[in-house]
């Protein structure tokens, strides 16, 4: 086992005795690779960070074909992606992470090879609403204007969710599950576990990888 601490996120004091890579928050490519090349044959990664800097790293495992590592996620405070995976967090996690089992979840990524680790939302540009539509698998999870998208993981097959937020007059919003959830639109904005891309897009997809992530869990 080896402990990647992302940022200055704290390294509970139970993993005191493990190997540590130090990264930036979000790490980069390079850093990410020099990680991998110290890890060496160890096969699990205790992840100290932010759902950023998870998706970075799970990335880069996904992109390299080692997708085989397992993955113990530390995070601070509870996270979308601690949620939607029933992570605890802070010294709990760091216990569960050396002494728990790892499981398959589905790994859920874009159409540009990035992961999702916890949650996405799809807005309009500036102040605008989101115009367009979007599908879970063959089911409509809207078409005309919302206040925007919200693309969830899931733990359980089969992978996504997602929802279109609309004004409160409107009934309570429905969660859609899906293997994969396609949005078309004018021009929207997409936040990626907590960052915002530069450039607005017209399209984009989120859906289940076909090979699976490795998590410890509960």
């Amino acid at each position: 086992m080896i402990v990647i601490r992302c940022g200055s996120t704290p390294v509970p004091t139970v993993l005191g005795e493990h190997s540590r890579i130090e990264v930036s928050e979000v790490p980069n490519k390079d850093e990410i690779n020099r990680a991998l090349a110290e890890v060496g044959t160890r096969r699990r990664l205790l992840v100290c960070g932010t759902d950023a800097g998870l998706s970075a790293l799970l990335t880069r495992l996904m992109r390299t074909e080692n997708l085989d590592v397992e993955i113990a996620y530390i995070a601070e405070d509870a996270t979308p992606a601690t949620r939607a995976y029933g992570l605890p967090t802070g010294s709990a996690a760091a216990k569960l992470g050396v002494q728990g089992r790892a499981h398959e979840v589905p790994l859920v990524r874009d159409e540009t090879g990035a992961v999702l680790v916890g949650e996405a939302t799809v807005t309009g540009t500036g102040d605008d609403v989101l115009v367009g539509e979007a599908y879970a698998d063959d089911d409509r999870v809207f078409t005309g204007k919302v206040d925007a998208l919200t693309v969830r993981v899931s733990r359980d097959m089969p992978g996504v969710r997602a929802t279109a937020d609309r004004p409160r007059r409107f009934r309570r919003r429905q969660w859609f599950q899906a293997r994969a959830v396609q949005v078309g639109t004018p021009g929207a904005l997409i936040t990626r576990d907590g960052i915002t891309a530069r450039r607005p897009v017209k399209r984009t997809t989120f859906y289940r990888h076909i090979e699976p992530l490795r998590l410890v869990l509960p």
